[in-house]
């Protein structure tokens, strides 16, 4: 689950990272009556979206004073802010956020995420932070830095040594850098992070360590033991297929694709997208409907594909382990009637009662394709949308 900014800065403040004083709101007048509170010479006015590459697509300025925050504010809010990571379509500012303005003398890059092939907390950091530490990675991989650490209650000094060695900082902001790190790292564990990252973290001309912008990802599946960090999700950043996915325990991502895909288990499911783009064709979604699906489900699971438009054709593929196939079949032919499918519908079996399953379908006097395989599946769904 992401975050915003703001919300990221006031949980890095909590474990004791030093951020810039700010403030946030949902419409101008209260933005600008908060802002009244910060001691600053200038506004630094950030839109909150779940998006990097804001400031190059205007969504960071820096304002003089309080009647130019106000027209900006009112500039900005509402605005369709389109990023390298938000696609064509963009995202809407529906929040702003508004700190102290920083002297900064140099900019650094500091993350630190899961790495899941060596079950290691892997930290980045560089010292060309900063709004084009994309192109860095890109021409210039050698400025950047990655420190793997053995996963633990504490981070030792020498590992936190190791990380900022490329920052090259001398006495008080070197020991400022070691308790940043120590509180990203306490910070990520307590929180059950996935991970974090501050770019662009800055040197002061005043000799300060601060976190400037922040970026939080948690697991999903550990929220359950966090509900203060899941009373900060934000429902407007995230797609309403997803978001409705979740209420009916589907496992849902919109992809770019014309095939939908229903399939129990994620590995199965991963397969199956993969046989549909060895064919020559794209899954338009990832859907794992676990291991019990009740006829709603099913048919909730239906409603989700069909309600993507670029969808020309679904796949069902179950492998009945704990879920029985005469089950999944029934509760299809039932969803089906019920929402008058005009789409292709190629369905495959295998697995317990898979036999009845079959039957199920063949008699149910709908328009049907039965598969004996995932490669005889994947190959009738591709024909038939042609």
């Amino acid at each position: 689950m992401n975050i915003h900014e703001h919300q990221a800065k006031q949980i890095l403040k909590k474990y004791g990272a030093v951020v810039p004083e700010g403030i946030f709101a949902l419409d101008v007048e209260e933005l600008v009556e908060k802002a009244k509170s910060l001691k600053t010479k200038k506004f630094v006015l950030k839109a909150q979206i779940h998006a990097g590459g804001r400031g190059k697509a205007g969504g960071v300025k820096i304002l003089d004073t309080l009647e130019e925050l106000k027209i900006a504010a009112k500039e900005l809010l509402g605005k369709n802010l389109i990023t390298h990571q938000t696609g064509p379509e963009g995202r809407k500012v529906k929040r702003l956020y508004v700190e102290e303005s920083s002297n900064i003398e140099k900019e650094f890059y500091l993350s630190c995420l899961v790495d899941r092939p060596s079950s290691k907390i892997a930290f980045i950091s560089s010292d060309q932070g900063g709004m084009d530490i994309e192109e860095v990675a890109r021409k210039t991989p050698e400025k950047i830095k990655t420190t793997k650490i053995e996963i633990g209650d504490e981070i030792s000094d020498i590992d936190c040594k190791k990380i900022i060695e490329i920052f090259n900082l001398t006495d008080d902001a070197k020991k400022q850098a070691i308790l940043l790190i120590k509180s990203l790292y306490k910070m990520f564990i307590s929180t059950d992070a996935n991970m974090i990252e501050v770019n662009p973290l800055i040197l002061t001309k005043e000799k300060k360590i601060i976190c400037l912008d922040a970026k939080v990802n948690f697991d999903s599946n550990a929220l359950f033991k966090h509900p203060e960090i899941m009373k900060l999700r934000d429902l407007n950043e995230e797609d309403p297929t997803e978001i409705e996915a979740s209420k009916h325990d589907l496992a849902y991502i919109k992809l770019d694709g014309n095939i939908g895909c229903m399939v129990n288990g994620a590995g199965l499911a991963m397969a199956t997208m993969d046989i549909i783009k060895l064919y020559g064709k794209e899954p338009a979604n990832f859907l794992d409907v676990g291991g019990g699906a009740s006829k709603e489900k099913v048919s909730a699971a239906l409603k989700i594909i069909l309600s993507d438009k670029n969808v020309k054709g679904i796949l069902i593929n179950i492998f009945g382990g704990i879920m029985r196939c005469d089950i999944l079949a029934q509760g299809v032919v039932d969803a089906a009637k019920e929402m008058d499918i005009d789409v292709p519908l190629v369905v495959r079996l295998a697995g317990t009662n898979f036999k009845k399953g079959k039957e199920i379908l063949d008699s149910s006097g709908l328009k049907l394709i039965s598969a004996g395989n995932l490669d005889d599946a994947a190959q009738k769904i591709v024909k038939a949308i042609k």
